[in-house]
């Protein structure tokens, strides 16, 4: 362990460790292992740093406590940032921009990432700002970005997923729970409408599974539009169990996520889906239409959902850092769909173990 100078906040230093907040956590433990492998020094922080001792101690770092919740300043040298626990005050992120360090979140739904953009906008960051919340860390934004490439443009963008009931999920992961009593804005044929959690059902096949799947509210629904210049960007999340899915579209149909939306009822939405389980296979689908020509890529992680997040963060983190074969972006804020080498991306993805199948004679997604 490399012991560093602490200042009264965070400082870039290029020499310094990774630092990643929630780092013991479900997703971050994760991550923090993929950037130990590479060879960077890590720094864990959370609000129990005695829970991360044993994995800090495996990775040869350093853990600390940061309570996101305390306004005290936090202080250390480091040479990057990356979220990957809610960041609900925007302090890692205050911190991140102010000191120049270059920063990666994963973890904010489309309200809070709007207000990120805007904080990020105000502070004129002079290092990237990747805020890479779209599904499993950005991966799938990647994934849109390379079909996207190939077709020369993106009329249309659908995302599919396939959540595992037997895979391990943190509390943060299946935070979209609480979303499902709000609608929220959606871009369909180049107008913006509110769409219903849970609405727009229709069968998909992801893998070698038909799933049945209906809309989230998901960040890359605001950022692609913006970015690709889509006129449609839609979310559907299904599960590995029929049954589960059905219940959950029975739910949302009686009401109950918008009278359990209070804080009273978070522990009941999101024990729904909160699997501290053994394991299990992460996929989901992206369809990207342009001029009538449809392609689709499936991206499938043995390893989990949290392993494919973790993946996402990891690839930010090469990219803020220019460390993936193309130039770090010039201060300020980027998306991950943003890469200049996208497909270069998914290679990447698929040298961790990651399949990814691209369909080039695919039509769209089946209503």
């Amino acid at each position: 362990m490399t012991d560093h100078v602490i200042t009264d906040r965070l400082r870039h230093d290029p020499d310094g460790p990774v630092l990643i907040t929630g780092g013991y956590g479900t997703v971050g433990a994760e991550t923090a292992r993929l950037v130990a492998a590479s060879g960077a020094p890590v720094l864990l922080t959370g609000r129990t740093p005695e829970r991360g001792r044993a994995l800090a101690d495996e990775l040869g770092g350093e853990v600390r406590a940061w309570d996101l919740a305390d306004p005290t300043p936090f202080a250390a040298p480091v040479r990057a940032v990356i979220g990957s626990v809610n960041d609900p005050d925007d302090r890692v992120l205050r911190a991140a921009v102010t000191a120049g360090v270059p920063y990666v979140d994963i973890t904010r739904w489309t309200a809070r990432l709007q207000r990120a953009v805007t904080v990020t906008a105000l502070l004129r960051p002079t290092a990237p700002v990747l805020l890479s919340s779209a599904w499993m860390g950005g991966v799938s934004s990647l994934a849109a970005a390379a079909l996207a490439a190939e077709l020369g443009g993106a009329d249309r963008v659908e995302t599919s997923v396939r959540w595992d009931m037997a895979d391990r999920a943190g509390a943060d992961s299946v935070e979209f729970m609480d979303r499902l009593g709000v609608r929220f804005e959606v871009v369909e044929g180049g107008r913006r409408r509110l769409a219903a959690p849970l609405s727009d059902a229709r069968t998909v096949r992801i893998g070698d599974d038909a799933v049945r799947v209906a809309r989230i509210d998901t960040p890359e629904q605001f950022t692609l539009p913006l970015t690709l210049g889509a006129v449609t960007a839609a979310t559907r999340i299904g599960f590995s169990s029929a049954g589960a899915t059905r219940a959950l579209l029975a739910l949302g149909g009686t009401g109950f996520f918008r009278w359990a939306g209070g804080e009273r009822w978070t522990g009941v939405r999101r024990a729904l889906l909160h699997a501290p389980g053994e394991g299990g296979t992460a996929g989901f689908r992206v369809d990207v239409t342009h001029r009538g020509t449809t392609r689709t890529v499936t991206v499938t992680d043995p390893r989990g959902q949290s392993r494919l997040t973790a993946l996402g963060a990891f690839l930010g983190l090469r990219r803020v850092l220019g460390l993936d074969g193309s130039p770090a972006p010039d201060g300020g804020l980027v998306f991950p769909e943003q890469h200049p080498g996208p497909a270069r991306a998914l290679k990447a993805l698929a040298e961790h173990g990651v399949r990814v199948d691209i369909d080039r004679t695919s039509a769209p997604a089946a209503a």
